[in-house]
């Protein structure tokens, strides 16, 4: 790889400059027991829900052998397709807007802090609510809140090295996003609850810091479901984010089994919130839902685990024009200016948001569409001189990856050649190859060390799948009669 091309894969990722804190040595246990309960011995959690008005399948058990992705649930015979496995009644989800079941309003204080909460880690607002009820004496919720894990394997608890491990800027930035919060948000807590009696402080007078918040971020964003038609304070609806007791130990599948669905109406006028037999299952099969087409980033930063082989797993690039011209020579495409465009060219970078004052620089290759459209759309432009040719296809069009070369096929061929190039940096970028990693998962690691280095294998992995996938793209294009010889 040429000086130009090792140069510009420093600004490959699409990231931030970080600096790490750690949290507190506590946090440090979930990398280790991910699957032990805040009580060693909980309460029945399938009697609770059925004495609370709620249905569990006879057939459907709390599995004593950890399946993937953490303890979930398993059918002890076999249940037909159709049936209702698990039942909720509206007054069992526990949701941070909803009043207590005591009738009494929320606690101020909490209202407050849940207002200092981003939108973006949302989970923390429902977490303060299940740091209330933890804390509690005779809560309602505590025969479910005994059954949640004691820690998790979530990043924010990795011991430091294995944050590093992770190895790429995206997820660490987030990672690092998180703990920086959690640290500022103790202080913030701590701020609005040092002043407060025993009658008004919403734990019980029990301390909270930067350990607990993050147990209870982390509990709501790996189980928490969005309900429809919840109502809030105001009385409006809305989609809001809710735990559900026993529902959130089905464990996640792209080929799911169950399938969760809302209901009203019948002998129970109140919202029900059911789990539902996809398909047969077969007596000793896990249920599994789907969790939702998310990337394995998401998989690992809110749940704690990671999808081999994920379909919907991308991988995150900065838009840089500099970066592309070394791409495209080190692919051999003559005469690339993708840091100088045309005038017209610029026109259109606008219009797919990578120039100017509202642009958008994260670029993604991988999952469904295998190169992010807009990406596509700009080598496809900046790669042809000719204006009028391109101003002949609607954008939709030059974003499209289909059989068919919008621009050509030299065009196409020369784009194509330079996402190889890009993904041959980002590779690159890695400071080990797959092989390294493999021979590191053989010798035995943490459960920590083992999931950053599954987590960057797959990464790795949706770079070279998109590079075999292009190189079969121009085997086809050059299998062509009309093909122009290129030198």
């Amino acid at each position: 790889m040429s000086a130009a091309t090792s140069s510009a894969s420093r600004t490959l990722f699409y990231s931030l400059t970080l600096r790490r804190r750690p949290l507190s040595s506590f946090s440090a246990a979930a990398s280790y027991f991910p699957s032990m309960r805040l009580d060693p011995n909980p309460p029945d959690l399938i009697g609770w829900v059925r004495k609370e008005g709620g249905f569990v399948h006879p057939s459907v058990n709390i599995s004593r052998d950890e399946p993937p992705h953490g303890l979930g649930l398993v059918a002890s015979q076999d249940i037909p397709k159709g049936s209702d496995l698990i039942a909720l009644p509206d007054r069992l989800p526990l949701g941070f807007d909803v009043d207590g079941r005591d009738g009494t309003e929320a606690n101020p204080v909490l209202v407050e802090l849940a207002s200092k909460v981003p939108v973006e880690l949302w989970a923390m607002k429902l977490g303060l609510r299940l740091l209330q009820e933890r804390a509690k004496v005779g809560s309602f919720w505590w025969t479910y809140i005994s059954n949640l894990p004691e820690a998790y394997s979530v990043p924010i608890f990795f011991p430091g090295e294995d944050i590093k491990n992770l190895q790429y800027a995206p997820l660490l930035y987030q990672v690092n996003k998180r703990c920086r919060f959690l640290l500022e948000f103790e202080r913030e807590v701590g701020r609005a609850l040092s002043e407060l009696g025993s009658r008004s402080h919403p734990f019980e007078g029990k301390d909270v810091d930067s350990s607990s918040l993050g147990w209870a971020m982390s509990a709501v964003s790996s189980r928490a479901f969005r309900l429809h038609g919840r109502k809030t304070g105001d009385s409006s609806s809305v989609d809001t984010p809710m735990m559900l007791p026993l529902i959130d130990m089905c464990n996640h599948s792209f080929s799911p089994n169950a399938r969760i669905v809302q209901e009203r109406g019948g002998p129970m006028p109140e919202m029900l919130v059911k789990v539902v037999a996809e398909k047969e299952i077969q007596a000793n099969d896990p249920l599994f839902i789907n969790y939702g087409a998310l990337s394995n980033d998401l998989f690992l930063l809110d749940y704690g685990f990671v999808v081999p082989s994920n379909p919907y797993d991308m991988i995150e690039l900065k838009y840089d024009g500099g970066l592309l011209d070394a791409a495209s020579m080190a692919a051999g495409v003559t005469s690339p200016n993708f840091s100088t465009p045309a005038t017209w060219q610029k026109e259109i970078l606008s219009e797919l948001k990578l120039d100017g004052e509202s642009a958008d620089l994260k670029v993604t290759i991988g999952g469904s569409d295998v190169v992010e459209g807009r990406l596509l759309a700009a080598l496809r432009v900046l790669l042809e001189t000719d204006a009028s040719k391109v101003q002949r296809h609607e954008l939709s069009i030059l974003k499209s990856l289909s059989p068919e070369a919008p621009l050509g096929t030299v065009n196409e061929l020369a784009a194509f050649r330079t996402v190889i190039a890009l993904c041959a940096i980002a590779l690159e970028h890695f400071p080990t190859k797959i092989t390294d990693d493999e021979s590191i998962l053989r010798k035995g690691v943490p459960s920590s060390t083992e999931l950053a280095v599954t987590f960057r294998i797959q990464k790795k992995s949706v770079i070279i799948d998109v590079m075999r996938d292009l190189s079969k793209r121009i085997k086809s294009l050059l299998s062509k009669d009309d093909v122009v010889a290129q030198g």
